[in-house]
């Protein structure tokens, strides 16, 4: 893969010698595009598509599920009062916000069974004109059995709030069928060992059925936190694009703090879009916002340190847009990986930045990871229905004791670098020390060893538990 990126970056014909209208409504609603062919002996042709503008949603158009009109929102909210009702837990509710916002477009709802088995056995859709979407997580509702008499033959059901008294959305045309969740969990991680922190969450204590059907959400998802304007829609990411000009966007998930490895990348690769011919590309800078495992660092936090980094000039406010992505977290490797990308080309991203074991973690019951650190990107260059996405792989970057600084990794002398982990990071963050100069701005830096020193603090000291955020 990485001889594969570097020649994408030397040899793609020049955007800008091509013939494209710069209308505001262009870039939104179709792109003239090209591609170039490259062959790896290792895996079969692949056709990188570069395109000039915003990519198209997945289907043609997002699929927007909010009903906008305030005397139809008053009249749904009535008709929720006389449904049969299902309580949302916080993990439905950010699946609502996911489906409200177009983010699994062409999705209309929670899945149907149809939708639900080729998630699992093909991680993609195939739609009505034959093409194909990549989908691979299910998406979906769970209910128990008395629930599922409550329901009867009622083909219109209310989605409420976890207190039972806000009605959220209206779910019709309904299709009630089993929910096999040893598969379920076989199929998305790979095994059905304990510990998986999504399984465990939301899977294993969850009813026997699953309910799908088309989704009304009668009022845009808020989460009152002090962080619902960084909440930005596919629209509204698509808009904030094109006021700025972008005509290449590239993305970048992450649910860790941002050291300055990650920005020496993220810097990197738009310098070499611009070497490309493309004139603004816009960084997207998209955390992860819905459920994440005890362990990690908090969403609030998460943002603070983000913000420090923009302070700081890490990296440039005026060409990043830094958003939260509003899906849970799976930890589901190469299967969760092609979601995230899936989900960007939404968001009108047309490059995707993808690292070492993305959306991975340690093996539950083993000293190991639970996924080949090497087939995330391995598998999104040869996922259905994301050939119109570019992926980048990382380069590695670590911190180069000569420089001081972090830089890319230098085979030829490999005595001169440091890799600091993960694990390292935060232990150095707990202890209240200092990382090496350049490792990251001293702002983001201050606003992690504030975070552990509030755990510290605490009465039990324990890492919170994980909530919807």
């Amino acid at each position: 893969m990485a001889s594969m990126a570097a020649t994408l970056f030397t040899q793609t014909p020049n955007p800008a010698s091509l013939s494209l209208s710069k209308s505001p409504f262009n870039q939104f609603m179709s792109t003239s595009k090209f591609t170039v062919s490259l062959q790896n002996p290792k895996t079969r042709l692949r056709r990188f598509q570069i395109s000039c503008g915003l990519i198209d949603p997945d289907g043609g158009k997002l699929v927007e599920l909010l009903v906008k009109d305030e005397s139809e929102r008053r009249k749904k909210k009535r008709e929720a009062l006389s449904l049969p009702r299902i309580k949302l837990s916080r993990i439905d509710l950010q699946w609502v916000h996911v489906l409200s916002e177009g983010w699994a477009s062409p999705l209309r709802g929670f899945m149907r069974e149809n939708e639900f088995l080729q998630t699992l056995h093909f991680n993609c859709l195939r739609l009505g004109d034959g093409s194909v979407v990549n989908m691979s997580v299910p998406i979906v509702l769970a209910i128990d059995d008395m629930l599922k008499s409550r329901i009867g033959e009622s083909k219109r059901v209310a989605l409420f709030d976890s207190e039972g008294d806000n009605p959220i959305a209206i779910l019709s045309d309904i299709e009630i069928y089993k929910h096999n969740k040893e598969e379920r969990i076989a199929r998305t991680w790979g095994t059905t060992a304990p510990g998986l922190p999504y399984a465990e969450e939301t899977i294993k204590k969850a009813g026997n059925w699953l309910i799908g059907g088309d989704l009304e959400v009668i009022q845009p998802i808020k989460y009152h936190d002090g962080l619902d304007r960084f909440r930005l829609s596919p629209a509204e990411l698509r808009n904030e694009f094109i006021r700025r000009n972008a005509d290449a966007v590239f993305a970048f998930q992450l649910r860790n703090p941002v050291h300055n490895g990650h920005a020496l990348l993220m810097t990197d690769t738009r310098r070499r879009l611009l070497e490309m011919g493309y004139e603004n590309p816009i960084l997207l800078l998209h955390p992860l916002g819905g459920y994440t495992k005890a362990d990690d660092v908090p969403l609030s936090w998460r943002m603070k340190q983000h913000e420090k980094v923009l302070e700081d000039g890490v990296l440039d406010p005026e060409t990043t847009v830094v958003s939260i992505f509003p899906s849970p977290m799976h930890y589901a490797g190469p299967t969760e990986v092609q979601w995230h990308a899936k989900a960007r080309i939404n968001a009108g991203a047309n490059f995707y930045i993808v690292g070492r074991d993305p959306a991975g973690m340690g093996h539950p019951t083993e000293k190991r990871d639970l996924y080949d650190p090497d087939h995330g990107k391995k598998v999104l260059s040869m996922a259905p229905g994301l050939e119109r996405l570019n992926i980048l792989p990382f380069k590695v970057a670590a911190y180069d004791k000569t420089q001081h600084k972090m830089a890319f990794f230098d085979p030829s002398r490999p005595e001169d670098f440091l890799f600091i982990s993960g694990t390292k990071m935060r232990t150095l963050a707990k202890n209240g020390d200092n990382p090496p100069d350049g490792f990251m701005c001293p702002g983001g830096w201050n606003v992690l060893v504030e975070y552990y020193d509030s755990l510290a603090s605490s009465e039990s000291g324990k890492v919170p538990e994980a909530v919807a955020v």
